[in-house]
């Protein structure tokens, strides 16, 4: 066999037979090369070894099982790479409640035996019919050649670095790249929950510009641990969603030189995600729900900013809804 990929899987479930499902889509692709799957167990609440105990039996020397502390999914996916088998050339990211079809890899490698580094490919996120490419409409199909003599794949033609920052169109568990050609490429882990896999794939698409995707929708997103699934205005987790991503949105000028362009899109991201943390403070407030002091207190330290300007931009919300 040559061209082995790995496959890494974070791993945090609070219900059994999950991780399952996800690694048996691994392992059932129809490819002819060597697969191996890595699951790092983040401290989940269901072990990983208990779920795979029949699946690692079944494909002896082909799943690892590696536990660690909890410390986020960027974390865990870089125990994965750091523990990438030798020779391999290619990695591929997998969430542990999401599936993919059975021809993901074999589209990938076609992508990849063409000189593609970088691949991804449309899919379904939870409890959605219509595929992400459809929904964001931020890819024209037209704009991109075909590639392969196929009529699903294609290389992407324009700035992803771009691209990603103004409207991100690649979602994590369809993402396979060139590990030989990037093995020191690693997540940012002080990014817990949001952002880590933006970074990511802005880095690689600043150091090679060889990207493929495929139209087909060929991962289906599961139902698991998501902090940010039902994150709406004052309910447990829509505070910590906005810190996380004002976190993130506010480290972008530190990591990238970003253009004029790309800094007023930013910024006008920061200045959304500060008045909604009004909002949402607002929200819990009026509705005398519990405000968690030390969220408040690291929220201060990224964005004080949400703290000098909290009753003016509670009045223009407040003026917003009257008109």
């Amino acid at each position: 066999m040559e061209n082995r990929i790995a496959v890494i899987i974070p791993y945090y479930q609070k219900r059994a037979g999950i991780l399952s499902k996800a690694v048996v889509s691994a392992m059932t692709q129809d490819v002819q090369v060597d697969v191996q799957v890595i699951v790092v167990d983040d401290a989940s609440p269901v072990p990983a070894s208990s779920e795979l105990t029949e699946l690692i039996a079944r494909y002896p020397g082909r799943i690892h099982v590696i536990t660690q502390e909890n410390a986020g999914p960027a974390a865990a996916r870089n125990k994965g790479l750091d523990n990438v088998p030798a020779d391999t050339e290619f990695v591929a990211f997998l969430d542990s409640d999401d599936e993919w079809i059975t021809s993901h890899l074999s589209n990938a490698l076609t992508a990849m035996n063409c000189g593609y580094d970088f691949y991804f490919a449309d899919h379904y996120q939870l409890h959605q019919t219509v595929s992400a490419f459809n929904r964001a409409k931020r890819i024209a199909l037209f704009e991109h050649p075909h590639i392969a003599n196929t009529g699903h794949l294609h290389a992407y033609d324009g700035d992803m670095f771009d691209q990603i920052l103004r409207g991100n169109i690649i979602g994590t568990s369809t993402v396979i790249y060139r590990y030989a050609k990037f093995p020191k490429q690693r997540f940012h882990e002080e990014f817990v929950y949001a952002g880590e896999d933006y970074l990511f794939w802005l880095e690689l698409s600043q150091q090679t510009k060889k990207i493929a995707f495929s139209a087909r929708c060929e991962c289906k997103y599961g139902e698991g641990v998501n902090i940010f699934s039902g994150s709406g205005w004052g309910t447990e987790n829509s505070l910590i969603r906005i810190h996380h991503e004002m976190k993130f949105k506010k480290a972008l000028g530190r990591f990238f030189s970003l253009n004029q362009a790309q800094l007023a899109a930013n910024a006008l991201a920061v200045r959304t995600l500060r008045s909604s943390f009004v909002a949402d403070v607002l929200h819990r407030l009026f509705h005398r729900r519990k405000l968690d002091g030390s969220l408040l207190r690291r929220h201060f330290k990224i964005d004080p900013q949400s703290f000098i300007y909290f009753v003016p931009l509670a009045i223009s919300l407040k003026l917003k809804r009257q008109n």
